[in-house]
C-alpha cells in the first residue's frame, strides 16, 4: 500500500491522473469515483493497486485482444472495428481517438455475454487511457523515471520513519544487573532466581553494572557461589550454586539480563533511523548479490516468512515490530529496483534507454523482457516459499 502511494501520488502531481486506486487488488468490494478517480478496496488481500494510464503506446493487437469474443458473438461489430483498427496500424492515433467513441457505442448496442462484453468495455478502457494526452508512455523520461521511482522512494522514506519511531521509543543502549528472563532447568532456576531481581553482590562483592556481574560468575569456574539479589526493597542471598560451562567456554548461571534504553528527540532519532536505514540497505543488497552466486538462497522468505516474523516481533514489543515493517519496507524497495521487468527497476532502465536511443523501445521487446523477469521473480518466490515450509516443518 505504502508503495503504491507513492506512484499515485507522484502520478498526481506530474499530471499523469490515475485511474484507479486501491487498497488490494481487484475487483472492488468497494469503490467510489472522486475527481475522476476509482478509489476502492479489492477482493484479492496482496498489497495495493494503482492503474497508470497507457504504460505501452497502443498497437492494433490491444484492440484484437479486446474484442475477439464479442466479434465473434456479434460479427457486425466488424464494420465499427475496423476503422479504428486501420488508423492504430498506421500509427494515426488522433484519429484512432477520435473514432473510438463509435466502437465504444456499437458495444453498447451489441447483446453479447457478459463475459465477452467486460472484456470488451475493459480493452476499450485501457485503448482509450492509452491514447489520452495524460499515458505514461507519452511523458518525458523523467517523469516516467519520477513516477516509477517513486515506489521504492517512498519505501525508503516509510523505513526512516518507523525506524526513527523506534529511536523515539528508545533502543538497547546496556545490558543492567537486573534479572529479565530465567533460563528453564538452568542453575539460576533452581537457587530460586527471578525476573525483576536486581543482583547487587556475588560472594559479598558489590556488583554495580552486569559487566561486574558477568565477570564474577566467568571468574568462578564453575566453584559455588552466592548472590545477593535486592527483591521488594529487601536484599535476600541465593544459593550457593555453581556456574555450568557454556559452548563459547564462558561461565554462566542462565539468566537474561534487562537492558536500559536510550530515547532520542526527532531530529537525532531521523539521522540514526537514516544512517541505520543506509547501513541495512546495504546487507539486503550484499544479500541479493549472494542470492545470484547461490549462496544466499535461504535467507529468502515468502509472505508466509514474513507473516510468521512479523508476529514474533510484536509477540517481543511494538518497537521490535517496527523495526520489521522497516526491513520488509527496505527489502520490498530494493527488489523492486532490480533492472527487470515487470519491476520498476526495469521501467526505469527501459525510459533511459529510450531518452539514450532517441526513440521508443519496441513494444515486442518490453514483453519478451518481462516474460523472462516474471520468471526470476517467481523463480525467487517459489525458493522463499520453500525456505519457509521447511522452517515451520524443522527441517
Amino acid at each position: 500500500m505504502i508503495h503504491e502511494a507513492g506512484h499515485f501520488l507522484v502520478a498526481l502531481a506530474v499530471k499523469m491522473r490515475p485511474r484507479r486506486f486501491y487498497l488490494f487488488f481487484p475487483p472492488a468490494v468497494v469503490k467510489k469515483v472522486h475527481n475522476g478517480i476509482e478509489y476502492g478496496i479489492g477482493a484479492i488481500p496482496l498489497g495495493g493497486y494503482v492503474k497508470i494510464p497507457g504504460m505501452h503506446k497502443p498497437a492494433e493487437r490491444d484492440l484484437e485482444v479486446a474484442l475477439t469474443r464479442a466479434v465473434e458473438e456479434a460479427p457486425w461489430l466488424e464494420r465499427d472495428l475496423e476503422p479504428v483498427r486501420t488508423a492504430l496500424a498506421a500509427g494515426r492515433l488522433e484519429e484512432s481517438r477520435e473514432l473510438l467513441p463509435g466502437l465504444e457505442a456499437a458495444v453498447e448496442r451489441a447483446s453479447l455475454s457478459e463475459p465477452a462484453e467486460r472484456a470488451a468495455k475493459r480493452g476499450l478502457t485501457d485503448i482509450a487511457d492509452a491514447l489520452s494526452n495524460d499515458a505514461y508512455w507519452r511523458a518525458p523520461a523523467w517523469k516516467r523515471i519520477a513516477v516509477i521511482f517513486a515506489g521504492p522512494g517512498t519505501n525508503f522514506v516509510f523505513a526512516v520513519l518507523m525506524l526513527a519511531i523506534v529511536f523515539m521509543l528508545g533502543v538497547p543502549d546496556e545490558r543492567t544487573r537486573t534479572v529479565d528472563q530465567i533460563t528453564r532447568g538452568s542453575p539460576a532456576a533452581g537457587i530460586g532466581l527471578e525476573p525483576g531481581d536486581e543482583i547487587v553482590a556475588v560472594e559479598g562483592r558489590p556488583t554495580r553494572t552486569f559487566e561486574a556481574v558477568s565477570q564474577e560468575i566467568r571468574g568462578s569456574e564453575g566453584r559455588p557461589i552466592t548472590l545477593t539479589v535486592l527483591r521488594d526493597g529487601q536484599e535476600t542471598s541465593l544459593g550457593p550454586v555453581r556456574a555450568q560451562e557454556a559452548e563459547d567456554g564462558r561461565y554462566v548461571i542462565g539468566f537474561v539480563p534487562g537492558l536500559e534504553y536510550r530515547r532520542y528527540g526527532p531530529v537525532d532519532a531521523t539521522w540514526q533511523a537514516t544512517a541505520k536505514t543506509w547501513e541495512v540497505t546495504a546487507a539486503i543488497g550484499a544479500s541479493l548479490g549472494r542470492i545470484v552466486t547461490g549462496s544466499g538462497r535461504e535467507e529468502l522468505s515468502s509472505p508466509v516468512g514474513i507473516v510468521q516474523g512479523s508476529s514474533q516481533a510484536l509477540d517481543l514489543g511494538f518497537r521490535y515490530y517496527l523495526g520489521v515493517l522497516a526491513l520488509i519496507s527496505l527489502s520490498l524497495a530494493l527488489l523492486n529496483l532490480l533492472p527487470l521487468l515487470p519491476l520498476d527497476g526495469g521501467h526505469i532502465a527501459f525510459s533511459i534507454l529510450e531518452k539514450l536511443r532517441g526513440r521508443a523501445i519496441p513494444r515486442e521487446a518490453y514483453e519478451r523482457f518481462s516474460a523472462v523477469g516474471i520468471a526470476l521473480v517467481l523463480m525467487l518466490f517459489f525458493i522463499g516459499l520453500s525456505n519457509d515450509i521447511g522452517r515451520l516443518g524443522g527441517t
